[in-house]
């Protein structure tokens, strides 16, 4: 039978490189969208904001894709309350989440007290986004209700990168390939969030992923 996966905010860049991604897989798709829009390898597009969503629109999925994303002051703080809506609504359900988060909240030290978007080099303009997702991070690990996974992508993060088809995973801390390097593309980002769908090994962790 079909891993049946629901994207929300699935019109965005990243979700629609993890919808492309989970068809070519044999994964059934649900593209949740606020307005219409053609979306390759969803097999249904709903039209439903993310706030509208009711426990019934997501009950008969193995797993929801959380790919909201925002980038003005007075939006940021959606990052958090729309995690935490679907976190209500997948309360004591055995209905995965998966988070696209970010890379800025990430930690620099093996002590996890020091986080990348705090560090003297971090772009001041990218702050505000990278403490609003550390914000939505924090109080996902206070849900022990639901079964999270947040998925942080390195620091370069590529919309037109290639698909090498390879990545390495790690944890919690900001991690350099063999290269040097902080970067994934967004199709290797997407290969990366499916084989979780698919294996469901870090339930209520964060992970990160990086160019192999």
């Amino acid at each position: 039978m079909a891993i049946k996966i629901a994207v929300v905010a699935a019109s965005g860049r990243v979700a629609r490189k993890v919808i492309a991604e989970a068809a070519t897989r044999g994964f059934e798709v649900t593209a949740f969208v606020r307005k219409p829009t053609e979306i390759d390898g969803a097999a249904k597009i709903i039209v439903k904001d993310i706030f509208a969503l009711e426990k019934s629109d997501l009950e008969n999925f193995d797993a929801v894709v959380d790919a909201f994303g925002a980038w003005t002051p007075e939006t940021l703080p959606l990052h958090t309350t729309t995690s935490q809506h679907l976190c209500d609504l997948l309360s004591g359900t055995n209905v995965r989440l998966l988070i696209v988060g970010g890379a800025g909240s990430l930690y620099v030290d093996k002590e996890h007290t020091i986080q990348l978007f705090k560090t003297p080099d971090f772009p001041a303009d990218y702050v505000p986004t990278a403490q609003a997702q550390a914000t939505e991070l924090d109080e996902l690990r206070k849900r022990n209700d639901v079964k999270w996974t947040f998925i942080s992508p390195a620091a370069d993060f590529q919309a037109d990168g290639e698909r090498t088809g390879k990545y390495i995973l790690c944890g919690e801390e900001f991690t350099l390939n063999a290269a040097g390097e902080s970067v994934i593309s967004y199709a290797d980002y997407a290969l990366a969030m499916v084989d979780e769908i698919a294996s469901g090994n870090h339930i209520q962790k964060r992970i990160s992923v990086v160019k192999a």
